[in-house]
């Protein structure tokens, strides 16, 4: 199980506190559950502080050298921490990681019209080095290197879907500020299958902010990921909700050859 860990449950205390005991409490059950972690709001008030300006471009940092230096004092050197920290005591068994170590991710300059500078793609996953870490929790933060050893910012959503197909795994799990997924009409949708997202964002029902997410679960679904869920991090213990309840507080994605867990809309 990949979890993206972001969002208000990132920042609001007793949601740090649930999803830690979250996590903990299914590595005890016998699930392996690995992080990989966001920092964009950190991010942007560590740039302001330092005097470094943010700018974006359709909706992504442009990460020169000078921003590439914070983002991964940021990510990796306070955030990782402080999230392994948590896991600990809670109970946990936590060891953090950036895809730098052990090459565990290998990125590449991200292609495009737009130049984004450091911002990258992955290219490579590593999966014997969380295979070696069997018995504790990876928590990653989401930069890695190039062959020209270059450090990257890699969008944390890809990062996670791109080691959930690495490892095979049973689900990924984004953690989100919304609800999940919404029809046209507005109605929460409990499981959709891989084509039928596709069809949503083709006709404009997934829009904005959302079709990118669903495009990395889609993706992870047809790189061999059984499940992918997009869930809704500001309810209190909303992994466990997700996956030990048949209703869950998100949207379930599915392969299309495989049948829906759950009934198609919730209002």
């Amino acid at each position: 199980m990949v979890v993206k860990y972001g969002g208000h449950a990132m920042e609001n205390e007793e949601l740090k506190d649930s999803f830690a005991q979250d996590v903990v409490l299914l590595k005890y059950v016998g699930m392996h559950p690995v992080i990989v972690h966001g920092g964009g709001p950190q991010i942007d008030a560590a740039l302001k502080a330092q005097g470094v300006a943010s700018r974006f471009v359709r909706g992504m940092r442009v990460t020169d050298a000078a921003t590439m230096d914070v983002v991964e004092q940021v990510l990796v050197g306070k955030i990782n921490k402080e999230i392994v920290a948590l896991l600990n005591r809670h109970g946990g068994r936590a060891v953090g990681l950036s895809g730098k170590d052990g090459e565990l991710v290998v990125a590449r300059k991200r292609p495009g019209a737009d130049d984004l500078g450091l911002v990258g793609e992955v290219v490579g996953v590593n999966p014997r080095v969380i295979d070696a870490l069997e018995g504790f929790i990876p928590v990653i933060a989401p930069t890695a290197a190039g062959a020209d050893s270059q450090t990257y910012n890699i969008n944390a959503d890809v990062v996670a879907g791109k080691i959930a197909e690495a490892l095979r795994a049973e689900k990924l799990i984004l953690l989100t500020d919304v609800e999940g997924v919404r029809a046209r009409d507005g109605a929460l949708l409990d499981t959709l299958t891989a084509d039928t997202a596709v069809e949503l964002i083709a006709d404009g029902t997934i829009a904005e902010g959302m079709i990118p997410k669903v495009e990395c679960c889609i993706e992870a679904l047809r790189g061999g990921v059984k499940q992918a869920h997009v869930i809704d991090g500001r309810v209190r213990h909303a992994l466990l909700l997700e996956v030990l309840t048949s209703r869950g507080v998100g949207t379930e994605l599915v392969p299309a050859t495989r049948r829906p867990r759950r009934r198609l809309s919730r209002a």
